[in-house]
């Protein structure tokens, strides 16, 4: 991997030792052009690459090698050095890091991490998966509230070089409790001897450590912040989420959303570093079971037999019918999954939803009934028209509904309803729209019912 226009010359330039020449491309390039650079450069090349920057620069070109190239140097040479840059990597980044290494390599790590340092990556790595905790950072600058702005500033020249950002500070009496939010413009604008208190935004937007990560981005998103505080149960600062942080949650959550939609278990890595086994093991789970759930299908199929028997015409319709079923299921679901997940739609307000789809159902029905029934009279008369065309606007309605409905089900039992999306609907929907079509078409036809 990495560029292999330069790759060459660099392992030239390392074998020859030639550190001028290497130190002027380090301080010419930027840091993410560094790592695609060298990203192809063994463990020990690498280090010995980052080990001509100065800490400040190794740390920034670290974070652009892709996790996989950061797994190796953490785990191979170089322990010393690799505690060094923890300590001076953004809080929330390095735990990610750490998350992504082996529980052994983590372990060997953190005796060689300062002890202030350690306990700060124990506890947010102790915060659950997809919760605020574990994406928020305390890289944060604070100010209590009876000091001058003077002294407010003074104060965040000290800590604007272990912050992730200052724009905000973040106002807290002596537990910690966060009382209101002041942003740098104002502090920069007012009266040297006027109070922090006084310029404070009280009661600010903030959420807890606990929450779904998800609801920080709606509220980022919502009151557009650049970083939103975090508190715990009794309002006490505990860290912040930045606005880069947040991008990448939404990021994350919609690549699980569209792995979920096409029954996929979400991967943990990209694609290119995923492995066949990792692959198969992320696919074969759903597959295994729509193959299950699709027996119910060719059981419907099975029982009205004599229903095909009697009109083979019908069997030239079924796939229109079911593909229409299922794709009107799947965009329903799509649409309330969506309004689910951007909180403009409650699971409380699910009857509204409901009435309103069944308007929108019964509109997509009769229009597609009425297309369907003329395919059907010209292919074969007026009764299998007929069928067609009242299979069709039942198949429509009723898949419509359930692609409402399901996403709200899923949601009520705390499960992604993500997971309602195409491949679920689909097998629901043929199912459904099989047992509809016969139906009906016993009824027309006036054969026993099986």
């Amino acid at each position: 991997m990495g560029n292999p226009l330069l790759l060459p010359e660099l392992r030239r330039l390392l074998s020859e030792k030639n550190e001028t020449e290497l130190r002027e491309m380090l301080a010419e390039l930027h840091p993410a052009s560094i790592a695609d650079f060298s990203e192809g450069l063994s463990v020990e090349e690498t280090w010995e690459l980052l080990g001509l920057a100065p800490i400040e620069q190794q740390e920034e070109i670290f974070t652009f090698y892709p996790h996989s190239k950061q797994e190796q140097l953490a785990s191979g040479a170089g322990r010393e050095r690799m505690s060094a840059l923890l300590e001076r990597m953004s809080h929330d980044d390095r735990v990610d890091l750490l998350k992504e290494l082996d529980d052994e390599v983590v372990e060997n790590l953190l005796p060689l991490v300062a002890k202030a340092e350690r306990e700060d990556i124990r506890r947010l790595m102790s915060y659950a998966e997809h919760t605020v905790g574990s994406v928020m950072t305390t890289d944060y600058a604070i100010l209590p509230p009876d000091v001058l702005v003077d002294e407010a500033i003074v104060r965040l020249r000290h800590q604007a070089l272990a912050a992730e950002t200052i724009y905000f500070v973040y106002v807290v009496d002596q537990q910690h409790t966060l009382l209101g939010v002041v942003s740098l413009r104002d502090l920069i604008l007012a009266k040297p001897r006027a109070m922090v208190r006084d310029l404070m935004q009280t009661d600010p937007v903030s959420v807890k450590a606990e929450q779904d990560r998800e609801d920080v981005a709606r509220e980022v998103a919502r009151y557009d912040l650049l970083a939103i505080p975090v508190v715990d149960s009794q309002n006490r600062m505990v860290g912040i989420v930045t606005h880069d942080d947040v991008a990448d949650v939404v990021k994350e959550e919609a690549t699980e959303d569209f792995h979920l939609t096409a029954a996929i278990a979400p991967l943990t890595k990209g694609y290119v570093h995923s492995g066949v086994g990792l692959l198969y093991h992320r696919r074969i789970g759903w597959l295994i079971i729509l193959v299950f759930v699709n027996l119910v299908s060719s059981g419907v199929i099975a029982a009205y037999e004599e229903v095909l028997a009697a009109a083979l015409t019908l069997a030239f319709f079924l796939p229109l019918l079911i593909d229409s079923g299922g794709n009107t299921g799947s965009q329903a679901a799509t649409l309330i999954i969506r309004a689910l997940a951007t909180g403009e739609i409650q699971l409380a307000n699910w009857w509204k939803v409901l009435v309103k789809e069944l308007a929108v159902g019964l509109s997509l029905g009769l229009t597609m009934a009425l297309a369907s029934a003329l395919l059907g009279y010209f292919r074969g008369g007026a009764e299998i028209g007929f069928i067609v065309g009242l299979s069709m606007l039942f198949i429509v309605v009723i898949t419509n509904l359930v692609g409402v409905l399901l996403p709200f089900v899923l949601t009520r039992l705390k499960v992604d309803p993500a997971v309602a999306s195409s491949p679920l609907i689909t097998t629901v929907a043929d199912a459904s729209g099989l047992l509809i079509y016969f139906t009906v078409a016993t009824w027309v036809i006036d054969l026993p019912t099986t």
